[in-house]
């Protein structure tokens, strides 16, 4: 039982812990994140030497540090995203206007650096994974690029739950390209092949003539997936998701807590508030 037992815990803490680190360091104020970029390069590094030592290894633990790797270098092309070093050439709001192509266009704008970015992610584990009898990284990598991209296609095509909130103020133009609708037509193909995939390899980790390292390997790659699609039931379930990253999202709001508020309208010195008019008042008459 600890055979399929184990991957799933590991799997599970993971995906929860590593989310949370990466929420509250971005949260932080920029001057500290040129020393977060730089610890997850060197992450980034580490991970993938060990691609590349253990693409050969087929034991139990192999599996885990695989899975492990795979994951240090998700995590920079996620950190290196939500701190705004790699994002797309559109940095501003997109324009309500936009419909159709020109508004997919200027959305892809937004993130195309970061797109690249996982796309040579992904090259280098499949590089140097070619060949290999333990290709855990490898397909670790293209579940969260897949997952990771039905989730922004979702989120632009329209859902009930957007998660704005994770997204720091540095970043908080990406929010117009999201949409809120009830339903979109990708989002049910999403789930149904996240599922059928999930299935697929529960039914492989327990087949017969399964070694350890396949039980291992299976279960751990079920287990993501199937948070993957918990993960879209976020955006249409009214559960308090958010909630489990409390912790990390508490360097976002310090941030917002810092901000100066507004001053109430009647001190503003803008649009025709009473103390713009209280001072025009004696220059009503002023011949120009």
């Amino acid at each position: 039982m600890i055979s399929f037992g184990l991957p799933v815990v590991f799997a599970l803490f993971l995906w929860w812990f590593s989310t949370g680190v990466i929420l509250y360091l971005d949260g932080l104020p920029r001057a500290t994140h040129r020393w977060t970029m730089l610890a997850a390069t060197l992450i980034m590094a580490v991970s993938l030497a060990g691609i590349a030592a253990l693409r050969d290894d087929t034991s139990v633990s192999a599996v885990y540090f695989g899975f492990l790797a795979a994951l240090g270098v998700w995590a920079w092309n996620e950190t290196a995203f939500l701190t705004g070093f790699v994002t797309g050439s559109r940095r501003t709001a997109c324009p309500d206007h936009l419909t159709g192509w020109r508004r997919f266009i200027f959305a892809v704008e937004m993130i195309a650096y970061h797109e690249f970015a996982i796309l040579v992610g992904g090259l280098l584990i499949w590089g140097l994974s070619i060949g290999a009898d333990n290709q855990v990284a490898t397909a670790t990598y293209f579940i969260l690029w897949i997952m990771r991209l039905s989730t922004k296609l979702n989120l632009f095509l329209g859902v009930p739950n957007a998660p704005t909130s994770f997204l720091p103020e540095h970043l908080s133009y990406l929010a117009s390209a999201f949409r809120k609708r009830s339903m979109n037509l990708l989002f049910p193909v999403s789930v149904t092949a996240g599922t059928l995939l999930t299935g697929w390899l529960v039914l492989s980790a327990v087949a017969d003539g399964a070694s350890a390292f396949d039980a291992a390997h299976y279960t751990i790659l079920a287990t993501l997936t199937a948070l993957a699609v918990l993960e879209h039931w976020f955006f249409v379930l009214p559960l308090p998701s958010e909630a489990l990253w409390n912790w990390g999202r508490g360097s976002h709001d310090a941030a917002r807590d810092i901000l100066p508020a507004p001053l109430p309208r009647k001190y503003r010195l803008d649009g025709d508030g009473p103390l713009v008019r209280a001072i025009a008042r004696p220059f009503a008459n002023v011949k120009k």
